[in-house]
């Protein structure tokens, strides 16, 4: 116990106590942070431990040995696993005294486990979908609607109050080869959707199927 008490009162304990507290405050509780004595390859503190480490105990800062530095004195991200089988991503950082030689040695060890498990709860949000069956949407003409018009929005990436009278041409077009206005309730449900007046989506529709001057040719 009287390693623990003399590394609470090294100089630099109290000199990096106040970033190693407002890391841990940051990150915690996924954050592990450790200050090293290089010197002596002993734990001088430690702010929220995920294993049974305590200060005083072995560094075993070997495990740095064979990592090149991405900038000069930092080493990482790198993984770390614990025992039971957490994943960590691993900084370390090796900080010097006004003569620049090692003083201490800063390790931050991020808990990965909370966004391995966020990253899977989207990834089965975003699982692609089977098609739906026809056979219980064949009659859903509204369903058709939105999605004659949700799949060009997309594709185009105009919003609906965006369009041009050639964007609504074309929506329409799509609708009518969808025989969406075979529905008679059809067309006010398209201009809502569309944001537009019902005699605009008539207009549109009467361009739209009018024979162009090449087709009246003889």
């Amino acid at each position: 116990m009287e390693n623990v008490e003399e590394g609470r009162d090294d100089p630099r304990v109290r000199m990096w106590a106040p970033v190693c507290r407002a890391v841990a405050l940051l990150l915690g509780p996924y954050a592990e942070v450790v200050l090293h004595d290089p010197e002596t390859d002993r734990v001088l503190e430690i702010w929220n431990p995920m294993a049974s480490r305590r200060p005083g105990d072995p560094s075993l800062l070997g495990e740095l040995d064979e990592l090149d530095p991405s900038a000069r004195d930092v080493y990482g991200p790198y993984e770390k696993l614990l025992a039971d089988g957490r994943r960590l991503s691993s900084v370390s950082a090796v900080l010097r005294d006004a003569r620049d030689l090692p003083s201490a040695v800063l390790c931050i060890n991020l808990d990965r486990t909370p966004l391995e498990q966020a990253a899977a709860v989207l990834s089965a949000f975003g699982a692609p979908t089977v098609q739906s069956p026809e056979p219980l949407f064949e009659q859903d003409w509204s369903e058709r609607i939105q999605h004659v018009i949700g799949t060009y929005v997309r594709e185009t990436g105009r919003p609906v109050e965006r369009m041009t009278r050639q964007d609504r041409l074309a929506v329409l077009g799509r609708l009518d080869e969808a025989r969406v206005f075979a529905v008679r309730r059809a067309t006010p449900a398209v201009a809502g959707a569309l944001r537009v007046s019902r005699s605009t989506v008539y207009g549109l529709l009467a361009e739209l199927r009018a024979p162009s001057a090449k087709d009246r040719q003889p």
